[in-house]
């Protein structure tokens, strides 16, 4: 216990100095600085740890909450400039490679697909689906329809205009996508009846990054989507929770959901996954009866499938050699 908390202390006091650093920074646009800084942060928080971030101190605390945000600029800027790098090309599609942690995003999406298939009742085949939070880099959204669910048509959501403009360029050149892909200017909070159309809608990990933020969004999908529509919800675990939101799963049950699963991958794959299912006791006040599993106290922590669950032993060292970045 007493190696646990030296260890804890340790990767806060190095949390605290790259935040201290990053704070410092000019500017957020990538550069050497910015990328150098970024680099240490992701391969300090990826490996295993036994840091509960939200049982830090108030001053820790708010560190990580100003970190957070700071990690959400710096990735805001960083996808928008390599989405007006791929937008030069006549097929942009065809060089998504060029963007350092696309293959993140491939496992990313790859996992929660399979996690839909394995935990939602009946399988997985949605005739339209929802991203909230899609970027102007929509890796998600096409991977999915690319590889994944062929058929399926994607509404895009984003609170920024020009994050839109800049990812419906990149499917210009794909008929197929590109019939497939809308992209929508709108707040998640002004989004009503037409979350009832949704088969399944996913929950970008920075929509939302204080508990109670994100708890309302959730609140507020669980008052709108359709009685047993699947919600996939992404988290953090973890050290990892200096990088991105920690969604407690008995806010998803308050929020008028069942759980299904709770996967916490100790790989390269940074975010948390969680499975959700619409309960059919929720209203638009917002308001269930304690039916879903999390409200029950239940807690369906599932192993990765395929090769995330083949991933045993500590992971230390091999992070701390790989060129893990954000």
């Amino acid at each position: 216990m007493e190696s646990q908390n030296k260890e804890v202390d340790a990767l806060v006091q190095k949390i605290t100095g790259l935040h201290a650093a990053i704070s410092k920074l000019p500017s957020l646009s990538p550069c050497a600085d910015v990328n150098a800084l970024f680099t240490d942060l992701v391969t300090a928080c990826v490996p295993p740890s036994p840091v509960d971030v939200t049982k830090l101190g108030p001053e820790a605390q708010k560190m990580r909450e100003g970190l957070i945000r700071l990690c959400s600029e710096a990735e805001g800027k960083l996808e928008a400039h390599y989405s007006d790098m791929l937008a030069a090309f006549d097929n942009p599609l065809d060089h998504l490679g060029m963007f350092p942690y696309y293959s993140n995003y491939i496992n990313l999406s790859k996992l929660e697909y399979e996690l839909l298939a394995r935990y939602v009742p009946g399988g997985i085949a949605p005739a339209r689906v929802a991203f909230i939070g899609s970027g102007p880099l929509p890796f998600s959204s096409f991977v999915l329809a690319a590889r994944h669910l062929p058929d399926t048509m994607f509404d895009n959501y984003d609170l920024c205009g020009a994050a839109n403009d800049r990812a419906s360029k990149l499917f210009r050149a794909d008929k197929d996508l590109s019939a497939r892909m809308s992209f929508h200017t709108a707040d998640v909070a002004d989004l009503a009846g037409e979350l009832a159309a949704y088969d399944v809608v996913f929950l970008a990990a920075l929509v939302g990054m204080a508990a109670e933020e994100k708890a309302k969004v959730i609140a507020h999908l669980g008052a709108y989507m359709a009685d047993g529509a699947a919600l996939v919800v992404r988290s953090a675990h973890g050290a990892r929770g200096f990088l991105y939101p920690i969604v407690d799963p008995e806010d998803i049950g308050r929020g008028g959901f069942e759980v299904l699963a709770v996967c916490h991958p100790d790989d390269d794959v940074v975010n948390s996954v969680i499975i959700a299912r619409k309960s059919d006791d929720v209203h638009a006040d917002g308001l269930q009866n304690g039916r879903g599993q999390y409200a029950r106290g239940t807690a369906p922590v599932v192993s990765p499938p395929c090769r995330f669950g083949e991933m045993v032993g500590d992971k230390r060292d091999e992070f701390a050699n790989a060129e893990v970045a954000f």
